[in-house]
């Protein structure tokens, strides 16, 4: 069948909620008077794209935008890699991680059109001048040839330590530039309002870990916005992609029942958890002198805690999510007692899951001597009238139990009138359960009596999840992120205000963990980490969940 395109280049409108993989299009929003959310004419320039989150993730995410019918016949990706490839190795190259890691089926016809807009540019390094010359002739040719109308995405799938010499170098050969924005006639892009027209664009993706601490971070986005305007500068959280953490905001907002209560008045604490039962594996070279707190509570344990606590925005609009977020991570407060409020562990060698793994310390490519931690733990406080006096606790680790993240919203002991006789153990307290991964979905816990003549009370769960309530699959993390990279979109993307004020919690408990002589405490795999970590709620009279 062929299909004529639109003056944009855009396909005719599709049915609502149909896709070329044929069933419902969780992207699609049917409910949009513009039909699609259908990225417009564009290339992405992929530096990195030979590394591990490209190959495994990146690139996947995109045929299967492309498989959605997302993306437009027209899109184009350039590679930009320290390898000497032909254009056909780095097609083979691509197509090879599309069909090993694509959540959608195999289509030939759908690889086809996404194919013809692959291109590779190879490179010594990222100051390679001529690279970046081969580079602008490249995207110049897309625009003539694929009509890409000159709309560029820079994705840094690359080291922090990088991103300045890509953003000069980007902006000394004029592909990159702040003033996005001109006069109808200047550009030739589509119409908008009255006679106002859009400019080519020119976004830039960078990958967490944005900064090491807070200084850093303050340099980094000094560098990258010298280069993009700051709505223009789009930082990946891949876990605010994730359909569960969305809904987090529909469960809160869009119910009458649980909005109520979610307060100081009816919540006892809230533990926030994300625990791998995978090591470091070959990661050595990035996770050492980083460690658990560094890489997964600075971003996406501080952004969930945000999310959990913000009141209500006016809106679903960019500013309007992230004025609010703000809000919160300013009103933490960092306690006065850092060893009571904090735990660190690393693990052992040991059994796990029916096999023998190494301990961190014997892992290739460490020092025995490393204080680098593979779990830590947080007591926090929010410092507002709805969280005063709710303790927030957080915890990440590897090599732990299972691989889960999950919110839990634990409630206040409800009073033990008609129930004298029972102990607590046998019902306890209410609770809201977030599954953020890897079963998606939503756990409410309440007493209820044991079919029976007598009154016997037990906890029992109610249960909600995506496989099994919805017909439409759950997007990829990336992909929704990518799309909306594309669309210009910037609701999910923290910014740097957000990225600076988690930095201000964390700092304090790494300079203090760094002051320490002792290393973190050691804990068993397959355990849920270090003693250290359930004294932490042991001494306010309480436990982790067991996930």
């Amino acid at each position: 069948m062929t299909t004529t395109l639109r003056p944009d280049g855009r396909e005719p409108a599709a049915r609502p909620g149909a896709s070329s993989s044929g069933g419902n299009n969780p992207l699609r929003d049917v409910r949009d008077r513009r039909l699609s959310r259908i990225a417009g004419p564009s290339a992405m320039v992929m530096f990195g794209v030979t590394g591990d989150l490209a190959r495994k993730k990146l690139l996947p995410a995109l045929y299967d935008l492309a498989n959605r019918g997302l993306l437009p016949p027209s899109f184009s990706l350039v590679g930009f890699g320290r390898r000497d490839w032909s254009h056909e190795q780095f097609v083979a190259e691509v197509r090879g991680h599309v069909e090993a890691s694509a959540r959608t089926a195999f289509d030939e016809t759908v690889w086809e059109q996404l194919a013809a807009g692959l291109r590779f540019v190879p490179s010594e390094g990222f100051d390679d001048d001529d690279a970046y010359r081969r580079l602008d002739e490249t995207l110049e040719e897309l625009r003539v040839a694929r009509g890409t109308q000159g709309n560029h995405a820079f994705y840094l799938s690359i080291p922090p330590n990088s991103f300045e010499t890509v953003c000069q170098k980007l902006s000394s050969h004029g592909l990159a530039s702040r003033d996005d924005v001109v006069d109808a006639g200047a550009a030739a892009g589509s119409e908008t309002g009255a006679g106002r027209a859009e400019a080519p664009w020119s976004r830039v993706v960078i990958e967490k870990p944005f900064g090491h601490d807070l200084a850093s971070a303050r340099e980094l986005n000094r560098v990258v916005e010298q280069v993009f305007r700051p709505d223009s500068v789009f930082r990946i959280d891949h876990y605010l992609g994730k359909e569960t953490v969305q809904n987090l905001l529909a469960l809160r907002f869009a119910n009458q029942l649980f909005e109520p209560l979610w307060n100081a008045q009816h919540v006892d604490h809230v533990q926030i958890t994300m625990a791998e039962d995978i090591g470091i594996g070959g990661r050595a070279s990035y996770y050492d002198g980083v460690g658990a707190a560094r890489d997964v509570i600075q971003n996406h344990l501080l952004q969930l805690l945000a999310l959990t606590a913000m009141e209500e925005p006016i809106s679903f609009d960019a500013d309007d999510l992230r004025t609010e977020k703000e809000k919160v991570l300013a009103a933490v407060q960092i306690p006065e007692d850092l060893d009571a409020a904090s735990a660190r562990g690393q693990y052992t060698s040991g059994w796990q899951g029916g096999e023998q793994v190494v301990g961190f310390l014997d892992e290739e490519g460490f020092n025995p001597a490393s204080k680098t931690e593979t779990f830590a733990a947080l007591k926090l406080d929010i410092n507002t009238r709805r969280w005063s006096g709710v303790p927030f606790y957080l915890r990440a680790g590897k090599r732990l139990g299972r691989r889960v993240t999950e919110i839990a919203v634990v409630f206040k002991r409800a009073p033990n009138l008609l129930f004298r006789d029972h102990d607590d153990s046998e019902f306890g307290q209410n609770a809201v359960v977030i599954r953020i991964q890897p079963d998606e979905g939503a756990t409410i816990r309440f007493a209820s009596k044991v079919p029976g003549t007598q009154m016997e009370v037990r906890d029992v769960t109610m249960d909600f999840g995506y496989g099994h309530a919805f017909t439409e699959d759950s997007p990829e993390a990336y992909e929704r992120l990518i799309l909306d990279v594309l669309l210009g979109e910037p609701p999910l993307f923290p910014r740097h205000q957000e990225v600076e004020l988690s930095w201000k919690i964390l700092d304090p408990f790494e300079d203090h963990w760094a002051s320490l002589d002792a290393q973190p405490e050691p804990y068993s795999p397959g355990s849920w980490g270090p003693g250290s970590a359930h004294e932490l709620l042991a001494r306010d009279g309480r436990t982790w969940r067991r996930p």
